[in-house]
């Protein structure tokens, strides 16, 4: 899915810090960014994958669609590679860790160009996206507001890297996944449910009639969790 003129979002560009390409879709109201989302997408998609989600999410919030660094083709990344076997899927942690810490620089950077008051920041993303959403989210609380995870997972290897639990309760998540997901099977939400529960995260889960895809019903759910974290109620 190509980004049209009329879309809203500007040009691809590259943050220094991190080396990550992005689009932003400015505030709909002039003055400084106070809100910001950044949309992740899954592997072997783009940044435009989401741009009809961030369709939906209030004018007053700054959208930046990311692009994952791993080149897998034309137009294909991802935050890591992954294969599928017997036992579920089995990630390059290396790789997956590099993604963590550039995603936070990114959103550091961002934050940096607000000036004196940086805008709340939510992570959120699809499949793999929202497994890095997850994972800034756990291990950075201080620095995003909250996190979503769309038909993802929270990776085990993410343990050495979480915040203290004092910063976790503090965040906020969502967990929204499909009852007959046959790519990242149910069962991989209530693991991330339970590990919140255990972890004292505030967090949302919802479970819904679909697949691995996103439905008008998750998307009009996150809409109106993301109020929350970014403060627009």
């Amino acid at each position: 899915m190509n980004i049209r003129p009329d879309s809203g979002f500007g040009p691809l560009q590259q943050d220094p810090g991190s080396g990550l390409h992005y689009r932003l879709r400015e505030q709909g109201r002039p003055g400084p960014v106070s809100a910001r989302l950044l949309l992740l997408h899954g592997v072997g998609g783009n940044e435009t994958n989401l741009a009809m989600l961030a369709a939906a999410i209030d004018p007053r919030v700054q959208v930046v669609l990311v692009r994952a660094p791993l080149a897998l083709g034309p137009e294909q990344f991802a935050w890591f590679q992954v294969r599928f076997g017997a036992g579920g899927p089995v990630i390059d942690p290396v790789q997956a860790e590099r993604s963590r810490q550039q995603l936070l620089t990114l959103v550091r950077g961002l934050q940096t160009q607000d000036g004196g008051t940086p805008a709340r920041t939510v992570v959120a993303g699809f499949s793999q996206g929202g497994i890095l959403s997850a994972s800034v989210g756990l291990s950075a609380p201080l620095d995003v507001a909250g996190f979503a995870v769309l038909s993802g997972r929270i990776l085990p290897e993410l343990e050495p890297y979480l915040a203290p639990r004092t910063e976790l309760a503090g965040s906020n998540g969502f967990i929204a996944h499909g009852r007959f997901d046959d790519k990242l099977p149910v069962a991989w939400a209530e693991r991330a449910d339970q590990w919140l529960d255990a972890l004292g995260v505030p967090h949302r889960t919802q479970l819904y009639p679909i697949g691995h895809e996103l439905s008008l019903t998750v998307v009009d759910d996150f809409k109106h969790w993301l109020a929350e974290p970014l403060s627009l109620i």
